[in-house]
């Protein structure tokens, strides 16, 4: 008899983080729109002090900037910031894919797999919040499997300092379907033990990621985008 999974209820911090979060990425608190302490504090009804805590944390991953005597507004992005995250995490992933390739057993290539099922059913129901942590579990993964302790932190604080731009990635119509797609991809190349394409896949993965949401920029501010270092990296 199976057992119930056991349901994880929410903290109060976690609460104002996710609708934080959610507020930034559907576009309901604009870029340089101030995030206001009080009304947070009235529709939570708590002190400011965990809302402090929480604006913190949100500025180490993207989406706040803390102004002294002024209070959280939410960060603008630039497509120099895409730019330089998908050119940096496409290196080091792609680094550890070519490493995972000579280490993944076939367990883990078998968890790669049940994965990217869920990931599958979560992008046709829908499941953005869902899809994103079960996403992040087949990234984890294989950068485990490198067996480079060093390089695993560097990229985890990469993935956290830049989660905003990952989620709003992610988040992009027909984005999660892709993703699902590309993960096959890499899934092949570590069954084939082929490091050389499992690198180049994960490259070319990051940097698609990259392009798509630096289109999305340029689409809502009404303009073309050129041919970036993105684009040309998904073209090889």
């Amino acid at each position: 008899m199976r057992k119930k999974p056991i349901e994880r209820h929410q903290t109060l911090r976690e609460k104002i983080l996710e609708a934080i979060r959610e507020a930034i990425l559907k576009g309901a608190l604009k870029p340089g729109e101030k995030v206001a302490e009080p009304e947070l504090a009235e529709r939570f009804g708590i002190s400011r002090t965990p809302i402090r805590e929480a604006f913190r944390q949100l500025e180490s991953e993207g989406y706040l900037t803390v102004i002294p005597r002024k209070g959280a507004v939410v960060t603008s992005l630039s497509e120099r910031d895409v730019e330089e995250f998908y050119a940096i995490k496409s290196i080091l992933e792609g680094y550890a894919a070519r490493m995972a390739a000579e280490n993944l057993s076939a367990k883990e290539i078998e968890r790669l797999e049940a994965i990217n099922e869920k990931l599958k059913l979560l992008a046709q129901e829908g499941d953005f919040k869902t899809f994103f942590r079960v996403h992040n579990e087949f990234h984890d993964l294989f950068i485990r499997a490198a067996g480079n302790d060093k390089l695993m932190e560097l990229i985890s604080q990469l993935m956290l300092k830049f989660n905003r731009l990952r989620m709003t990635s992610l988040s992009l119509p027909g984005r999660m379907d892709i993703s699902v797609q590309e993960h096959e991809k890499i899934i092949e190349a570590f069954k084939r033990k082929d490091g050389s394409a499992a690198d180049n896949q994960v490259r070319k993965t990051a940097a698609y990621g990259g392009q798509v949401l630096i289109q999305s920029m340029a689409q809502a501010e009404g303009r073309r985008v050129e041919k970036s270092v993105l684009r040309q990296m998904v073209d090889v």
